[in-house]
């Protein structure tokens, strides 16, 4: 039993510490709706959406400088579109490849912008009715966008960074509980028939799965908050 206690302590810290899956595998699991995936396969999910949000946020600047240096070079809107989407990210070029033969580009763009990571395309389709069905100089406002979502990008960068620090605090305490268990039945201690066969023991385990349940989500929520 004690080594059992020791093996589930530290499966549970490689879970939660451990390192990441394969991006290839992530943006499968990006794909599937998190209710239809095992309890162990969740949070392989939720990371694998994060990495796609990523990449889609550097795609949409990698659009607004390509966009901006095709007009600069002459080249018609909807030409500079296809050419500049042509050079983007492979999974994320086929998804925006037939956006510059649509009728109402904006309308497309607008529709592409609902993709999480994507909402840059949002503006971009602003700026689109402001430089080409209104007469703007749509170059300078393309290149003005990109400036601004790299800023922005940066920021939000150097925001996770410093809350990396928290963060794995944070999931260090959380499986602490699991160590100190483990440790216990290692020394005799019989910790887990103590919380599971008496009304004391089941009333320690709920409170403390509760406290460490809520200290989760609420350091999650504060850096989520912080990140947006």
């Amino acid at each position: 039993m004690a080594w059992v206690c020791v093996l589930c302590a530290a499966a549970s810290v490689y879970v939660l510490l451990g390192p990441r899956i394969p991006a290839a595998r992530l943006a499968q699991l990006g794909t599937v709706k998190p209710e239809a995936l095992p309890w162990a396969d969740v949070l392989r999910w939720w990371r694998g959406r994060r990495r796609i949000e990523k990449v889609w946020r550097a795609a949409v600047i990698d659009l607004c400088d390509g966009l901006a240096a095709e007009l600069t070079a002459g080249s018609a809107p909807e030409e500079a579109l296809e050419r500049a989407t042509a050079f983007l990210d492979p999974s994320i070029s086929h998804k925006l490849a037939d956006i510059g033969d649509a009728t109402d580009i904006p309308a497309e763009l607008e529709l592409a912008a609902l993709t999480s990571g994507a909402e840059g395309l949002r503006l971009l389709a602003a700026c689109w009715r402001i430089g080409v069905e209104r007469g703007g100089s749509f170059a300078s406002v393309a290149d003005g966008l990109s400036s601004a979502l790299r800023e922005e990008e940066t920021h939000r960068q150097q925001v996770s960074a410093q809350l990396a620090g928290a963060r794995a605090t944070a999931k260090l305490l959380a499986v602490l509980p699991l160590l100190g268990i483990g440790m216990a039945a290692a020394l005799g201690a019989r910790p887990l028939t103590f919380l599971c066969t008496t009304l004391p023991g089941l009333v320690c385990l709920l409170v403390g799965v509760t406290l460490d349940a809520t200290g989760i989500y609420w350091t999650r929520r504060i850096a989520t908050s912080a990140e947006s």
